[in-house]
């Protein structure tokens, strides 16, 4: 039987990787790649935070030289996983931050959360290209990462498949030409829903979405459209453009990731079936090009794209989002890490999903945005921000369960 080509040809020295978190989806569909890609890559590190099976499996299957469980508890286990295998194991938050400091030609980024925010740097200081897939480095600290980037000549390629078409298309020679960025939304599971419809959705049906696989947190932030918010702020630094440059449109098919107009009126589209294989394998290869096994797009198949305006009524999170990103500073440290905690009590049935935005935008209100000059403020202000929200969101859940008691001893007296 004959063997299948590789996905990328080897190089006269394999592209060395690290890939952190590295048991989740991307660093999944990134082994994945690497696997098909004989001889193209070493991967040097593996790191994931808590699931230490998954993550003995990958380092002995892809033959990395390193794993890095972030859990100290789970460590002898994960000795234990890798006896006699000759790989290196280690534990905790300064495993993972050596292990960001070893020599590579890319790390891939995939960590969940603001537990990114410290390796990202470490590894943007050693002058690395970064396969960026977590959104905390640059909503809460775009400004840092991206001047320290500058700094130390690291390149940021982002996996994100919206921010990942924009980087494909962008005419980055000639940024006075670029009119307008569009990042497109597929508007989520309660697109057509009224909002007095929206009251009432459970967590059950808001984590359906109806075109991607993805966790429960994202897919919340899909349903609320506070995922297209964050985007947003993300969009702003990386790319050459201004604030009001940037902007979202709803596409249900989730086909056309981004739009990019120029000043000479023509526009460019970025499209691919949605497959995270595909931006990954963009910034696995970049500046070259790699196969994938990806279905191919047939838009005479598709039949249709269709496009439609936000509405901004039902879906508060996209000018919650904007008005932080104006505010700047720490103000999207202060967004991102409130709408956590509120997805976090709406998943938990302890907050309505309406309540997920106005609880951001209190906290917001209560937290006014400050200069952003450390990592350790980032960290500071997270943790302000969460237990802010968490108060709020406390307080809403006290007051609706207080108007519901007092609507059904109403109607018990008769009045």
């Amino acid at each position: 039987m004959n063997q299948p080509a590789p996905l990328l040809k080897a190089a006269a020295r394999p592209r060395r990787i690290s890939i952190f978190g590295a048991t989740g989806t991307i660093g999944q569909n990134t082994l994945h790649l690497i696997a098909q890609s004989t001889g193209a890559f070493a991967v040097e590190a593996l790191v994931s935070s808590t699931r230490v099976r998954e993550l003995a499996e990958a380092v002995k299957s892809c033959g990395a030289k390193l794993a890095v469980i972030e859990d100290e508890s789970k460590y002898e286990e994960l000795k234990h996983l890798l006896a006699g295998t000759g790989i290196e194991a280690a534990s905790g938050k300064q495993a993972v931050l050596e292990a960001a400091a070893r020599p590579v030609d890319m790390l891939v980024s995939g960590i969940v959360g603001a537990a990114a925010l410290a390796p990202t740097l470490v590894a943007i200081r050693q002058g690395v290209t970064i396969g960026l897939a977590n959104k905390e480095c640059l909503v809460c600290a775009g400004d840092l990462m991206i001047a320290e980037a500058a700094r130390y000549n690291a390149k940021l390629l982002p996996i994100d498949s919206e921010h990942n078409a924009v980087f494909q298309t962008l005419d980055f020679a000639h940024p006075e030409t670029i009119e307008r960025i569009t990042l497109t939304a597929s508007g989520g599971p309660f697109r057509t829903f009224l909002r007095e419809e929206m009251v009432n959705v459970t967590p059950e049906q808001a984590v359906a979405h109806p075109n991607w696989s993805m966790g429960a947190k994202i897919s919340v932030d899909s349903a609320t459209m506070m995922n297209k918010g964050l985007e947003i702020i993300e969009a702003y630094h990386l790319f050459p453009v201004e604030k009001q440059q940037i902007d979202a449109i709803i596409h249900p098919e989730s086909i056309v990731h981004c739009l990019v107009a120029y000043r000479d009126g023509s526009m460019l589209a970025g499209l691919s079936i949605p497959d995270m294989r595909v931006p990954i394998a963009f910034a696995l290869a970049w500046p070259e090009r790699m196969e994938t096994e990806t279905k191919r797009l047939n838009l005479a198949e598709i039949g249709k794209l269709t496009f439609e305006k936000p509405d901004e009524v039902k879906f508060p999170a996209l000018h919650i989002a904007r008005a932080a990103l104006e505010a700047g500073g720490t103000a999207p440290c202060v967004l991102n890490a409130a709408n956590e905690i509120a997805v976090a009590a709406f998943l938990e049935k302890k907050l309505s999903f309406l309540g997920i935005a106005a609880v951001v935008e209190e906290t917001l209100a209560q937290l006014p945005a400050e200069v952003l000059t450390s990592l350790e403020q980032v960290y500071d202000t997270d943790k302000i921000a969460r237990a802010k929200a968490r108060m709020l969101a406390e307080n809403r859940e006290k007051k609706h369960y207080a108007g519901a008691m007092f609507s059904v001893a109403k109607c018990g007296s008769g009045e």
